[in-house]
């Protein structure tokens, strides 16, 4: 049963995912951010249906967002939550790797919804170039979503943040929402579990802190729902 529940998941997500990619190529010449967005929106929506209602599976979110800009530091365990992001939090801007930013149409798309290009290891020009970008979406009052280990980890491991966060998070001068979760538990596998995937929220983390005692706190937090 779960095999059929798991195909029939890929096959009603991905498919719509086809037409949704469709109306954000024909949405963006328009220049209407708010529309693009809006479509992008749609496709988490959509993931989440097909998740309740093909997979068994619902989500569960243990505390809130302050008001305001601020960093959110995300465990990142399989796909579910980088496409859910629109969904936990409010018009983010989202932290990527920058070969994703240079795949055709796809990187302009990302850049008309708010992704911000990482090249890690490229010097000051590009740190400025990431710190621009990163600013103005704070400007217009958008979160700041980042995965600090700086790809996917089965459930359960730990391992130690990228240096990346650190720099950002001296620099932007925002206090960062530490998010544990657990979706690998459920997600990660082709045929896919149901359950209830849940992420709890850090009380805020002020801005300022030691470097250690701020990679310490984030660590900790976003591993919080992790066997110990």
């Amino acid at each position: 049963m779960r095999v059929l529940r798991s195909l029939a998941f890929y096959l009603a997500f991905y498919g719509a995912t086809l037409f949704i990619v469709l109306a954000c190529l024909i949405v963006l010449p328009t220049g209407s951010a708010r529309l693009f967005r809006a479509t992008v929106h749609s496709w988490s929506a959509w993931q989440r249906i097909c998740c309740k209602h093909l997979l068994g599976i619902t989500v569960r979110v243990e505390g809130a967002f302050p008001p305001g800009p601020v960093l959110v530091a995300l465990k990142h365990e399989a796909a579910f939550e980088a496409i859910d992001l629109p969904q936990l939090i409010d018009n983010p801007g989202v932290f990527t790797k920058v070969e994703l930013m240079r795949i055709p149409l796809w990187g302009l798309a990302g850049r008309r919804y708010g992704l911000v290009s990482v090249e890690r290891d490229q010097g000051a020009r590009a740190l400025r170039h990431m710190l621009g970008e990163a600013r103005a979406l704070i400007a217009q009052g958008r979160p700041l979503a980042i995965f600090p280990e700086g790809t996917r980890t089965p459930h359960g491991e730990r391992p130690e943040l990228k240096s990346g966060f650190a720099g950002l998070y001296k620099l932007l001068g925002l206090p960062v929402v530490a998010v544990a979760l657990d979706s690998g538990r459920l997600y990660q596998r082709f045929v896919k579990q149901p359950g209830v995937i849940t992420y709890k929220l850090s009380e805020p983390i002020p801005p300022g802190l030691p470097r250690e005692e701020a990679e310490a706190r984030v660590h900790a937090a976003i591993n919080a729902l992790n066997p110990s």
